[in-house]
C-alpha cells in the first residue's frame, strides 16, 4: 500500500491515527482500512494494493463481539431479545455512518474517481464499512484488548442513547412487531443483485404474515433490508388503527 516516499499519504494517516489516540505498528494496515475497492479498480498498477473488504469482514465480527460483551455486562437481567435489539441498532449502518464521518473517515478514504463523482464519501454504506475495516485493522495490529478499548470509547454515546430507548430502526420495529403480535419472524430474501462490484445494487423483499413486500433496492443488503422494512412499516401502519397503535407502542424511530 503506502510506500516510503509517499509522504503526503503517510502524513495524512499519521494525523488521522493521532486524532483517535491510535498508534499503528504497521501503518499499512490503516492504509488498507481506508482504501475503497473502487480505488484499486481504477488504479493502473495494482501491485501491492489492497482494498478494505477483508478488514471490514473481520471488523464487523469484532465490533459485534465487543458490543455484545458490553451490553451483557451493563444490562444485567435484561432478556436476550432486548440485548439483541439494542446490539442491532448500535452496530447498524444508521449508527456507524455518522460516527465514521465524525472521526474523519471521509477525508482519509481513498476511492476511485467514479465513486467520488457519485458521492461515495457521503454514502452511509461506504462510511459504515470503512469504520468496520478500521476496527478490524486495530484488532490485527494491536490485539483484542486494544480494540475493545477503542470500540468502547468510540461507541459509548451510541450505546448509551440506544439503551435509553431514544432510537429504533425500521427493521428492529418490524421484528418486534412480528414477534409480539404475529408470533413469527420477518423473512428477508435477496431477490437479485446487479451492477459492478464497486457500485452493486441489491434487491431485497420481506415476507411477513404470508404477504411479500418489495423488493426494494439498496447499495448493500443491510440497506435494502432497512428500506423494505420501512415499506412494511408504512403499509402496516396504514392497514388499521390497531396496527398503527401497536407499532407506536413498540418505540419511536431514529430521526
Amino acid at each position: 500500500m503506502i510506500s516510503l516516499d509517499d509522504v503526503p499519504r503517510q502524513t495524512l494517516l499519521s494525523a488521522f491515527q493521532n486524532r483517535l489516540n491510535l498508534s499503528f505498528l504497521d501503518l499499512r494496515l490503516l492504509d488498507t482500512a481506508l482504501t475503497h475497492r473502487s480505488f484499486i479498480n481504477e488504479t493502473a498498477s495494482r501491485e501491492n494494493l489492497t482494498h478494505n473488504e477483508r478488514l471490514e469482514f473481520l471488523g464487523d465480527a469484532v465490533l459485534g463481539q465487543v458490543v455484545a460483551s458490553l451490553l451483557y455486562e451493563r444490562l444485567q437481567g435484561r432478556p436476550e431479545g432486548e440485548l439483541a435489539r439494542i446490539k442491532s441498532i448500535v452496530v447498524s449502518e444508521h449508527t456507524l455512518a455518522p460516527i465514521a464521518a465524525a472521526i474523519g473517515i471521509p477525508e482519509a478514504l481513498r476511492m476511485g474517481r467514479g465513486e467520488e463523482i457519485s458521492g461515495g464519501r457521503n454514502k452511509k454504506a461506504i462510511l459504515a464499512d470503512s469504520l468496520e475495516a478500521l476496527i478490524g485493522a486495530v484488532f490485527v495490529d494491536s490485539g483484542y484488548e486494544a480494540v475493545q478499548r477503542f470500540v468502547q470509547d468510540l461507541m459509548e454515546p451510541a450505546i448509551a442513547e440506544t439503551i435509553r430507548g431514544q432510537s429504533k430502526d425500521y427493521k428492529t420495529i418490524i421484528q418486534e412487531y412480528a414477534q409480539k403480535y404475529l408470533k413469527e419472524m420477518p423473512a428477508y430474501e435477496l431477490e437479485r443483485s446487479e451492477g459492478p462490484d464497486h457500485a452493486r445494487i441489491f434487491w431485497v423483499s420481506c415476507l411477513i404474515a404470508k404477504r411479500r413486500y418489495g423488493p426494494c433496492a439498496g447499495s448493500t443488503k443491510k440497506e435494502a433490508e432497512q428500506i423494505v422494512a420501512q415499506e412494511v412499516y408504512a403499509r402496516l401502519k396504514d392497514s388499521s388503527k390497531l396496527a398503527a397503535e401497536r407499532l407506536a407502542a413498540i418505540g419511536s424511530l431514529s430521526p
